[in-house]
């Protein structure tokens, strides 16, 4: 018996033995479908091939695609578990042609699969085609030999596939296996089509028109084939079984539900043992994918398919989380195909448990809430609106999720009842957030957030993806288009744009879509909606129109490391200066960064050095950057740091880079950094190239500043110091390396130098060497009064000390002519304090040299003046003073 893994080898071997490329499969979040919110079939990758938007290296391909139908449109989440061949995640099986070859082939090579390589008995096949569509008839005819009565024509859109109301479209043939007569059922196209007897297997689409808005149907230049086979499908009929959850890979992990469980894989429980095989894979699968629970989005999404699950572990009597105890089982089963299952395997296995651990602690109170509630309602009657809301708005309750537990007793919920519920509570967030005065236009934000959903963003693992243009505002008010020159704001359902957010700048880039090209300035984000800020460059934009968007990829990259150079820095702060190191506010712009901290005194030379030198042992050792979600109080107890101030929801990302040697701190003992942050990342510290510490100075009391550069920048700064070295080097015509020995030879030269100079001025000053000042005798008292030129203020409290000295007894004055404002000081001999004061002399000269002031002792006092021309004056002030 072939095992799933060896069908998927068969059929995509089949088609590289016939000139096929083997492609892998795409993520599960599609980037170039704006409309989808999972990938839900194998064509979603080649989309734009097969619209000739995008040309490869191949003409042909094959495909074991992973899809996961359990939102919007293609939603089986509610039947599974219920049904034999319902899955919210599935492997699609398909080969395709782009421009190659057409229905004979594609017809050709489904059978010779099917029959040859497959073995499956041709007198069980029969197939369908659109009812119009003789070529394909034929062709079966030809290659098959089916008789008439074996190809059945239908005339519903159920054999005719189209991509959207316009675009490329085309006849489907599907083929179905006849089951036996054991088995209720008819036919397709019959009163009992819907029984289990006729299995579809396989589903060829010939896309071979193109439909336009009046409905007319023209034939494309490339006309190609789209094919579809679901693994489990087959794998049941060449496995023997009628049912897709007994083969092999669903029962292994069947069985390793019931031995996590302690319960028969076979007994009452088998119903829940199949919900949680089915959402294990999907779950495990978005996850590894990039998707994370959230309460939003996709996130949301996965988040009630992990609760679903959940709640059927704990309905089988799991009283501890369950869920990712059977992680291994999955990566053992279809690692080899996938292989970024065992990559993520740690981080699938933390979030199932984190989450499942989260979800228990409410499961309890929120099932007994629903025991208490239909109690007080009539037997078989709905559970009102109002308590499913309650179980959705305290206890995290979907509503799907309600209603999947009250239909195992045979209930319903009053959904309209619920939803008024929905609107009362939106009414009352938006008031109260409206009230909170954090944006002018908060009312048109706010009401697009509600009629058209919130953003999400994709911008963790992607700078590029393809959006839908939700709604274009400009002046407050919404617009339908937007022209060259104008200035718009756009809103998307997703996008990879970052928006301003934790002291990250907003991202710039390009919003592109088939009639025009908006380049975008800033991103921001109000009520849950990103708002791309930008100027329509090219032609016009309209709202409703497909879009790409596209991160400018470098501006990102340097931001990204100056965003994460900050977690090091804050760790290597901690480490260096005390535990009461904590983030006070940062800027990660593109160009530098900026990181405030708590700290009282500003640090050493040694300190800064030991700083830097650390971040950049870290930035050298190249580890993974790691993110994990969880709830604020557990990334807490791991240690992780929070920032000041900052507003975190019910859950928040975990981000670790770094490790040690086991001394350290960390969950671990190995984890260097460990922080709660939403911003973007670098994959790698390595990432970051270089960490150079601009500045360390005083924000604000209590608080340090530190300025820095990464990567580029700082290269390019230690360059420019280079360079500013090589050129001092060369004015004090030596070495580099010598240059601080050159300095401090200079500055004692220098030194030496001014000395002598200042020596000579006092010589000057005191009549030279022969000679001396004048002395006059005013009143009894010797006075040296005189003006005196290259001379500074500064100089002149030591010659009247020597002047002192030279007359023994008396008062020295002297007046400096700097070149700009004089200065003047007045000195008196000890002797003499008692009878006149230098304080006195000197407010005298500096009254009548126009200032004002002066102060100092008795023995020696300065003042300033404003006009060297009054010098006269100001000495027979002087001389007035000692004469009064």
């Amino acid at each position: 018996m072939p095992s799933l893994n060896d069908i998927r080898s068969t059929f995509t071997d089949f088609f590289a033995r016939n000139d096929h490329r083997v492609v892998e499969s795409s993520p599960l979040v599609p980037r170039n479908d704006p409309t989808l919110m999972f990938t839900n079939s194998g064509m979603v990758q080649f989309k734009n091939s097969f619209t000739g938007v995008e040309t490869r290296d191949y003409k042909r391909a094959t495909t074991a695609q992973k899809c996961v139908r359990a939102g919007g449109k293609h939603n089986d989440l509610d039947n599974v578990g219920y049904t034999a061949r319902h899955h919210t995640f599935f492997e699609m099986l398909g080969n395709f042609s782009f421009g190659d070859y057409f229905k004979e082939q594609a017809i050709a090579f489904a059978w010779e699969l099917l029959t040859k390589d497959f073995g499956l008995d041709k007198n069980k096949l029969l197939v369908t085609v659109y009812h119009t569509d003789d070529e394909a008839a034929n062709f079966w005819k030809k290659i098959a030999g089916l008789p008439e009565h074996k190809i059945i024509r239908i005339a519903s859109d159920d054999n005719f596939w189209r991509m959207g109301p316009t675009g490329p479209c085309g006849p489907c043939t599907e083929i179905f296996y006849d089951h036996g007569e054991h088995i209720w059922g008819g036919p397709p196209g019959s009163a009992e089509e819907d029984g289990d007897r006729f299995i579809e297997i396989w589903n060829n689409v010939f896309m071979q028109n193109e439909q336009f808005a009046d409905g007319s149907l023209r034939p494309l230049e490339m006309q190609s084939i789209d094919t579809g086979m679901g693994l489990e499908r087959i794998g049941a009929l060449l496995q023997g079984k009628h049912d897709n959850y007994d083969t092999d890979l669903m029962r292994s992990l069947i069985e390793a539900s019931a031995h996590a469980t302690s319960a028969d894989p076979d007994g009452p429980g088998k119903m829940h043992h199949r919900v949680i095989a089915d959402h294990l894979r999907s779950t495990s699968f978005l996850i590894a994918d990039g998707v994370m629970p959230s309460n939003e989005g996709r996130g949301y999404v996965l988040r009630r398919i992990m609760r679903r699950a959940m709640r059927h572990a704990h309905m089988l009597g799991a009283q501890d989380p369950v869920m990712h105890k059977l992680v291994p089982t999955l990566v053992r089963q279809m690692g080899a195909a996938y292989p970024e299952l065992g990559r993520a395997q740690s981080m699938i296995e933390e979030t199932l448990r984190l989450e499942e651990s989260r979800f228990r602690t409410t499961l309890d109170r929120g099932l007994k809430l629903l025991d208490d509630e239909l109690e007080r309602i009539p037997e078989g009657g709905d559970l009102p609106g109002p308590a499913a809301f309650k179980l959705y708005d305290t206890y995290g309750f979907p509503l799907d999720l309600t209603q999947d537990a009250l239909r195992e007793k045979g209930r319903g919920v009053d959904v309209q009842g619920f939803e008024t519920a929905m609107d009362e509570q939106r009414k009352k967030a938006r008031a109260a957030w409206v009230g909170s005065g954090e944006a002018t236009d908060a009312n048109i934000w706010f009401e697009l957030a509600q009629d058209k959903g919130v953003t999400e963003f994709l911008g963790y693992d992607t700078e590029t993806a393809e959006g839908e243009v939700l709604a274009l505002v400009r002046d407050g008010a919404q617009i339908g288009d937007a022209a060259t020159g104008t200035n718009v704001q756009v809103m998307v359902n997703q996008t990879p744009f970052y928006a301003e957010s934790g002291g990250q700048v907003g991202d710039t880039g390009f919003i592109r879509t088939a009639t025009g090209l908006v380049e975008v300035t800033d991103t921001k984000k109000t009520a849950g909606v990103f708002i791309h800020l930008g100027t329509v460059i090219e032609g016009s934009i309209l709202r409703g129109q497909a879009a790409k968007l596209e991160v400018s990829h470098a501006r990102r990259a340097s931001i990204q490391a100056n965003h994460s150079v900050t977690h090091l820095l804050h760790e290597a702060l901690r480490r260096a200066l005390g535990e009461h190191v904590a983030q006070r506010g940062s800027l990660n712009a593109p160009e530098r960064l900026r990181f405030d901290f708590s700290h009282s005194q500003g640090m050493t030379a040694a300190e800064i050095g030991t700083v830097e030198a650390e971040v950049n042992a870290f930035v050298r050792q190249n580890t993974a950057v790691d993110t994990r979600i969880m709830t604020p109080d557990d990334a807490r107890a791991l240690g992780a740091q929070a920032l000041f101030g900052e507003k975190y929801g019910d859950e928040v990302r975990v981000v670790s880079m770094g490790q040690l040697d086991g001394s350290g701190k960390g969950s671990d003992g190995r984890t260097y950094s460990l922080e709660l942050c939403g911003g973007t990342h670098v994959k790698r510290t390595g990432d970051i190239g270089a960490f150079v510490l601009l500045s360390e100075s005083a924000s604000s009391s209590g608080v340090r500043r530190i300025e820095a550069l990464t990567g580029q920048a700082a290269l390019d700064h230690l360059r420019a110091q280079d360079a500013r070295l090589s050129d001092v080097a060369t004015a004090l015509k030596t070495h580099a390396g010598d240059v601080l020995d050159r300095v401090k030879a200079l500055q004692d030269e220098r030194r030496a130098l001014a000395n002598e100079v200042a020596q000579l001025r006092r010589e000057l000053a005191m009549g030279g060497k022969s000679g001396g000042p004048e002395i006059k005798e005013i009143n009894g008292v010797k006075l040296i009064a005189q003006v005196l030129s290259g001379v500074s203020g500064k100089d002149l409290p030591a010659l009247i000390d020597e002047m002192k000295a030279q007359i023994g007894s008396g008062a020295v004055v002297l007046i400096a002519d700097t070149g700009a404002k004089p200065a003047v000081a007045a000195g008196v001999t000890a002797d003499m304090t008692a009878r006149i004061s230098a304080v006195t002399l000197v407010k005298a000269a500096a009254e009548a040299l126009g200032g004002k002031g002066g102060g100092g002792r008795p023995d020696m006092a300065q003042a300033g003046g404003a006009d060297i021309a009054l010098a006269d004056a100001a000495i027979a002030a002087v001389h007035a003073a000692l004469e009064a």
